[in-house]
């Protein structure tokens, strides 16, 4: 709403436009902890205090601004590390890529590195200026604003690599698409540029059920981890490889094809890690490992409905060409489960909602409302039958081909229902230490399966703590849903299957009958 000039004159109100407070830099000294408001206060103190001149050091080395974040960042990590400095410095001190690492986040002096190459630069015209005509002072002074240019770009460039601005959220990117628009193909980079965004990558961290399943299974069992080889496969921002570290893994191979590999490479550095852990780039199936063979394979790649996202075959490419024999897979197994569910509030709040939004139909926005797979936490209440476990995966044999597959699965109804709302599929996960597969009980959950010491296990369901992968939920038209009594039974079959638009999609297909009537078949698209 915009405010006319009278109505502002006759208030008597003087208003004036504020230029908004330019960021207040803070220096902190690459000798210790002293801080500065200014650069050159933070140099006087560097030469008159330390005696270490910044300025003569970049002229004497002939540095450019990516041998100014080295020296910068090599100073700061012999002072954390206490180790001395020579005055002479060379280039040699710092010539490991490792010092591109920033050491302090936010680092002013970094930020400020052209200011200082000007500094130089400035002083050589001054010395060589005395001795050279006009015309050769305009030409050296057109040079070197050249290369200041140049410079400058450089740092914008550092600089947003340091301050990373990413606009994608982790619910934009893991939705289900509308039906009605066409899905986007995956073009090979799609997939691993969703998961550089910092929103992802905590929504998974904070998820505990997830975070603790792998800690503590690592940290419970040091025994299968110390002085081992360690292969993690889409490491994230490396918490995993951290882990196994920690846990006394000799050496840990870091491999990531997403951005994040940078911050990983970060993690790992900044938790003083960087001589057990490397972190490599890549797809798994492209990169050269600097081993023939590892010992352990850890890996995260569960999406929804488990198989959604079409990691695993990256997993089992490399438990095919890399594992030892007789190494361990973490996780070692994973099981799927479907049941019937009823819930009618779901019914109004998300389908019927569109016949009467203020007043106004607004049945369009029901078309293919049945076709897709919704994933959400759903409360335990709104199932109606037993689970039925109807994929059990044995991560240590399981093949590629075997993720597209056909499974039967029976059910009965532990309660009078007045309409089948539709169905209800989630996964468990089973960390064993040893190369043994857990077969689930239907009659079991999670705290009571039988499990050697050591051995660590999660489930995804509605019937314990939420996790981010929620549960997918497949609801049937009003024409493919009845009333049902209280021990009816269901049974059919699920196909999984990958989508011919989108190779990490999926599609899934339930065929169901109650007491052996003709069955039903609706597909659902999870995209």
């Amino acid at each position: 709403m915009s405010v006319s000039s009278n109505s502002s004159a006759s208030d008597g109100v003087d208003w004036q436009d504020v230029e908004p407070d330019e960021e207040q830099l803070t220096f902190t000294s690459p000798f210790g902890p002293e801080t500065f408001p200014t650069l050159r206060e933070l140099l006087d103190h560097c030469q008159n205090t330390k005696g270490f001149d910044l300025v003569a050091t970049f002229k004497r080395l002939g540095l450019d601004f990516h041998g100014g974040v080295k020296l910068v960042n090599f100073l700061r990590c012999s002072t954390r590390d206490s180790t001395p400095v020579r005055n002479e410095v060379t280039a040699e001190d710092f010539a490991d890529d490792k010092y591109l690492i920033p050491v302090l986040e936010n680092d002013a002096l970094l930020f400020s590195l052209d200011e200082i190459l000007e500094q130089e630069n400035e002083s050589a015209v001054t010395s060589e200026g005395a001795a050279s005509g006009p015309s050769e002072l305009a030409a050296q002074n057109k040079e070197l604003q050249a290369q200041l240019e140049a410079l400058k770009e450089q740092f914008a460039n550092y600089r947003l690599a340091v301050e990373e601005t990413l606009d994608r959220r982790w619910g934009d990117e893991k939705e289900p698409a509308p039906s009605n628009i066409a899905p986007k193909k995956d073009n090979g980079d799609y997939y691993f540029e969703s998961y550089a965004a910092n929103e992802i990558h905590e929504t998974m961290l904070k998820d505990q059920v997830r975070t603790d399943a792998y800690r503590d299974f690592i940290y419970e069992n040091k025994n299968l981890f110390a002085g081992k080889t360690v292969l993690d496969i889409g490491c994230g921002t490396g918490i995993l490889s951290m882990f196994c570290a920690k846990a006394g893994a000799s050496h840990v191979i870091a491999v990531d094809k997403s951005d994040i590999i940078a911050k990983a490479t970060e993690n790992v550095f900044n938790n003083g890690l960087s001589d057990k852990i490397t972190c490599l780039r890549g797809a798994i199936e492209d990169v050269k490992l600097p081993v023939d063979k590892v010992d352990i394979i850890v890996s995260e790649w569960m999406g929804y409905c488990l198989l959604y996202e079409a990691m695993l075959p990256s997993v089992l490419y490399a438990r095919d060409h890399y594992l030892k024999e007789g190494g361990l897979l973490i996780p070692s197994s994973a099981t799927l489960w479907i049941a019937p569910i009823e819930d009618p509030e779901f019914v109004a709040d998300s389908i019927d909602y569109w016949r009467d939004v203020y007043g106004f139909d607004m049945k369009a926005m029901q078309e293919n409302i049945y076709d897709e797979v919704r994933v959400q936490v759903m409360p335990s209440k709104i199932v109606c039958g037993t689970a039925s476990p109807f994929r059990c995966l044995d991560l240590y044999r399981v093949t590629t081909d075997e993720l597209v597959f056909t499974a039967e699965w029976t059910s009965q109804l532990t309660r009078q229902i007045d309409s089948l709302t539709g169905f209800l599929i989630w996964f468990d996960n089973f960390f064993a230490g040893s190369t043994s597969t857990y077969m689930p009980n239907p009659e079991e959950t999670p705290e009571t399966w039988k499990k050697q010491p050591g051995d660590i296990a999660f489930t995804t369901g509605p019937f314990e703590k939420e996790t981010h992968w929620r549960q997918g939920v497949m609801i049937l038209p009003p024409s493919e849903s009845s009333a049902l009594e209280s021990g009816a039974k269901l049974s059919g079959t699920v196909t999984f299957a990958t989508a011919e638009s989108n190779k990490r999609a999926l599609e899934i297909e339930i065929a169901w009958s109650t007491n052996e009537k003709t069955p039903i078949t609706r597909k659902w698209d999870l995209k």
